[in-house]
């Protein structure tokens, strides 16, 4: 079963999607500050981090950006209230894989937990124009770290990232 680790500052929501997560796939713990996830990233080695934009002390980018040093293949799916371009390049030129918001289905949720940890890249539909675009040179954002295998996506990945960010399904 996939095992995943969840960060958010807010307690009631950690619990809420623990709940929602229970049974579909391996929660191994939560924590709600940038330096208690990466702790416990490091302690549990989970298959992925599921992991809010937004927390103080830098958020998901810095838990990714510490991470990284002593796990760079971990893996990290964002889960975030926000669908602003910004937040989702950012967090995706930092290394996560995914990106969903906060209005998702503890079902699509754990679908969308499995498809990261076997190497997918998972996007809202809305979301995907954004990735797609900021990779294009259409988004002007501030410059940030790029993930090298962002770069590397094939032709294939590409065309099935402009079907989702047309509203296609992942099925079609």
């Amino acid at each position: 079963m996939t095992s995943v680790v969840i960060v958010d500052d807010h307690h009631l929501f950690r619990a809420g999607v623990r709940a929602e997560l229970d049974g579909l796939v391996d929660v191994l713990g939560d924590a709600a500050t940038v330096e208690d996830a990466v702790r416990l990233v490091l302690e549990a080695k989970p298959d992925v981090v599921l992991l809010d934009v937004q927390m103080p002390g830098g958020g998901g980018v810095e838990v990714i950006r510490q991470v990284a040093v002593k796990r760079p293949a971990q893996r990290f799916l964002a889960l975030s209230v926000s669908d602003a371009a910004e937040d989702v390049i950012a967090i995706i030129r930092a290394g996560a894989r995914g990106y969903v918001t906060k209005t998702i289905s503890g079902t699509e949720l754990a679908d969308a937990v499995r498809r990261v940890a076997e190497g997918d890249a998972v996007f809202s539909p809305r979301l995907a124009g954004f990735v797609l675009d900021a990779f294009a040179g259409a988004a002007s954002l501030p410059p940030a770290e790029v993930d090298p295998e962002l770069d590397l996506l094939s032709p294939r990945e590409r065309e099935v990232l402009r079907h989702i960010a047309r509203g296609y399904l992942y099925k079609e």
